[in-house]
């Protein structure tokens, strides 16, 4: 392989599995993959350790009958309240759920089969991620129709475009808030009046905003979908926040014992709602601070990209949110790139198909060709990102696109 000298040169990461837990021996790797996952917040870790063992809050929440029951079905019910208060809702209307994708399928599927009498026909964006496209692509299996708004050439989904789509049969549009690959933030409060006036349902995908955007501007959506490790909180949680009216209506997806209104069964997980919670209250207080934060980061890796030949921004570079960034290089495969790169964890598109080698999606959607596509490469980053940090992967990614092209020659 031709990008194996370069591999051996500037590889940065040595991991050793020892014991139970893998751990990098080289502290000096750089992760720069926050939208793929964030590091869990140390403060939101501890909460969750204290309902993990015996000498916490380890109880069933749904056991009536004593303490242990009572003091977890506490803790759901004050992270139920802050997440509830980062969606600018009511504790009532959030449904805990493994994650977004779950949270997503619930929302698409549950609404779609509750109000098919109404109507057969689903709009979403050729943007979305898979949890959207393959939710709706099994709907159509079961006789529903789907349209994809296509975006125009900055990754934006505009009301004109919009407003071709919709039909009097529309019962449901599912729109990303923030793309997960470019970071193009999606106007939900212009496009909600629309599907408000063709009498449709609409489901917003916050995952990428939940941490970067106040969600006030979405709080008008029927269902909002979000997930606790894309905002410094554990893995295997999330929650869709349903509108009042809407929550006797949506058919549940999972069947049990009953556990949140019936919409999903299932045993609560104290620890990792309590930690989902605790991660929406940082979220809140930190919003200026992080926000702050990650704009100066956000420039200093512009000016570092900028300085290379060959190299153009994904998608809006100017109306997308800070801390994610779609770079193409030219003549440079993204694969190669990141073996290349070793110790700078950064990603060739959507984490849950970076396993296949194909052209992103919402690359594609944008207009671009396969081989730009295939050259592009996402970074993303947020509150414990440094800026030493960043300055040391806008040098090595210099170092390695010049070395990779001279290679290629």
């Amino acid at each position: 392989m031709t990008d194996m000298p370069l591999l051996q040169a500037d590889s940065s990461i040595s991991c050793a599995i020892s014991g139970p837990a893998t751990q990098c021996a080289n502290r000096d790797a750089i992760y720069l993959d926050y939208a793929a996952t964030t590091p869990v917040d140390p403060a939101v870790a501890r909460t969750m350790n204290d309902f993990l063992t015996v000498d916490g809050a380890f109880g069933n929440p749904a056991s009536a009958t004593h303490a242990f029951g009572h003091a977890a079905s506490e803790a759901v019910g004050s992270a139920r309240q802050e997440v509830a208060s980062l969606l600018f809702s009511q504790p009532e209307e959030i449904i805990w759920t493994s994650g977004a994708t779950e949270a997503i399928n619930l929302a698409l599927k549950g609404a779609a089969l509750a109000r098919q009498e109404c109507g057969d026909h689903i709009v979403t964006s050729a943007l979305e991620h898979r949890a959207v496209l393959d939710s709706t692509a099994w709907l159509e299996t079961q006789g529903f129709a789907t349209t994809h708004v296509k975006p125009d050439g900055t990754g934006t989904i505009t009301a004109e475009n919009l407003s071709k789509a919709l039909r009097p049969s529309t019962i449901v549009v599912s729109l990303m808030h923030v793309n997960n690959e470019t970071g193009t933030v999606t106007d939900i409060a212009a496009l909600e009046p629309l599907v408000r006036q063709c009498g449709a349902l609409l489901h917003v995908d916050a995952v990428q905003g939940a941490a970067r955007l106040s969600m006030e501007d979405i709080a008008a959506a029927d269902m909002i979908s979000i997930s606790a490790h894309k905002m410094y909180g554990p893995k295997g949680v999330g929650a869709l926040r349903v509108r009042g009216r809407l929550r006797a209506e949506l058919v549940p997806q999972i069947h049990g014992g009953g556990q949140e209104l019936g919409l999903r069964s299932g045993t609560l997980p104290t620890h990792q709602i309590a930690g989902m919670g605790h991660a929406a209250r940082l979220v809140r207080q930190r919003r200026t601070t992080d926000a702050k934060h990650v704009r100066a980061l956000d420039r200093r890796l512009c000016a570092h990209v900028d300085r290379i030949e060959g190299v153009e921004v994904n998608g809006d570079r100017q109306h997308r949110v800070p801390g994610i960034l779609s770079v193409s290089f030219a003549g440079v495969e993204a694969e190669a790139l990141m073996v290349a790169l070793g110790g700078v964890a950064i990603s060739s598109g959507s984490a849950c198909t970076s396993a296949e080698i194909e052209p992103s999606h919402v690359l594609l959607a944008l207009g671009y060709d396969t081989d730009r596509a295939l050259s592009s490469v996402r970074f993303s980053f947020g509150r414990f990102t440094t800026a030493r940090e960043i300055d040391r992967a806008g040098q090595l990614v210099r170092k390695t696109v010049t070395a990779l092209r001279r290679i290629g020659r």
